[in-house]
């Protein structure tokens, strides 16, 4: 909601587009520290009660954002506004993975990347009208009472899917243990990087895409917005096809071909803007075609990824999610450390990410075919 924003924050704080982007990065950062502490916390409290706590952080993040007086306090509090934020990523697949098991864990994940992509799809356009309305500040109000709304609900509508399990300690060598008998198993640290990385690309066109497409490309903010909720609107789409693909293919197929087509868009996207044989359309249409994609890797990477996980499901999904995170985060960063006033560097890190993504998955099916 705050990318079209970006501007606003800038000149609003005496400060530049690269210096707003790392906000992004800061609150990547705050996604994967917190989501290495819900997970254990959700394994032996249940789902319901970390996602109030979790919840609550956040609200009052986001109204001292709202009241950040400098560049340095809106990058700190983002890291807060994450650190509440993420208890709804460990909570979300844990739950899936409470109530669902092989296949169907990648037809619910994909149905949740389209609950996901509802907001996505308003948000940038809300977002730039209630910058061009009310100014950036309020954004971040707009973010806290949506907050709010989702507190009640959960308070009031969402059913526990995890018991109060004892067995699980707190205790930081306990929990560092649980958290290596998840990395130990075959085939997840594959995935798990597999994910991180196409998500690195992702988190590359989020970082990238207000500079590219308002300052490069000359899109106004409302613009921005409408193609931002497009490209989101693909990645929706995509997850509706994916579970329709998946009653005829298995995740594994589904996925390494979605991962090829992408990454042989992101090739060509990086060819033409090096080449500068590239015009706003065709940017617009490839950067569609690879977020569509990246549509169908998600789900079934993840899926895998958490599959062989029941107990400790919680702390599978936080490990996941940290390093998705962690990921983002460098991303995130190393767009705003190349900036050259191109589109390469976010095109560049688009490119290799789904490359590198390609390269892992095809490792696995070396490897461990038996576990993918």
């Amino acid at each position: 909601m705050y990318l079209p924003g970006f501007p606003a924050i800038a000149d609003g704080l005496n400060t530049d587009i690269a210096h707003v982007a790392l906000s992004l990065t800061s609150y990547f950062i705050g996604m994967a520290i917190g989501q290495l502490a819900y997970g254990p916390i959700m394994d032996r409290y249940g789902r319901r009660r970390p996602l109030l706590a979790g919840l609550i952080l956040y609200i009052a993040a986001a109204f001292g954002c709202a009241l950040s007086p400098s560049i340095h306090f809106l990058i700190a509090l983002r890291l807060f506004l994450a650190l509440g934020g993420c208890v709804g990523f460990v909570g979300s697949r844990a739950m899936v993975r409470d109530l669902f098991s092989g296949s169907e864990i990648a037809r619910v994940l994909s149905m949740l990347i389209m609950v996901f992509g509802i907001a996505p799809i308003v948000a940038p356009t809300i977002g730039g009208l209630v910058v061009a309305a009310l100014g950036w500040r309020f954004i971040f109000v707009i973010l806290a009472g949506i907050a709010t709304l989702i507190f009640i609900a959960v308070g009031w509508f969402l059913p526990e899917s995890k018991g109060v399990d004892a067995s699980i300690s707190l205790r930081p060598r306990q929990v560092g243990l649980e958290y290596l008998t998840v990395y130990r198993e075959p085939g997840f640290l594959r995935h798990t990087l597999a994910n991180a990385a196409a998500t690195a690309g992702f988190f590359a066109y989020i970082s990238g895409s207000p500079f590219v497409y308002m300052k490069l490309l000359g899109f106004t903010e409302t613009q921005f917005g409408w193609i931002y909720g497009a490209n989101v609107l693909g990645l929706v789409i995509a997850a509706q096809f994916n579970r329709i693909w998946l009653k005829k293919h298995s995740g594994r197929k589904v996925l390494m071909r979605a991962n090829a087509v992408q990454a042989g868009v992101a090739l060509i996207l990086i060819t033409a803007v090096y080449v500068g044989l590239i015009g706003a359309t065709t940017m617009v249409v490839l950067i569609f075609c690879y977020l569509f994609c990246f549509g169908l890797v998600g789900p079934n990477v993840m899926a895998l990824a958490l599959r062989p996980f029941t107990r400790n499901a919680g702390s599978a999904s936080a490990l996941i999610g940290s390093i998705q995170m962690v990921a983002g985060a460098s991303a995130s960063a190393l767009v705003s450390y190349l900036h050259n006033g191109t589109a390469r560097p976010m095109t560049t890190l688009m490119g290799s990410c789904a490359v590198i993504s390609l390269l892992l998955l095809g490792t696995i099916r070396v490897t461990h075919e038996g576990s993918a």
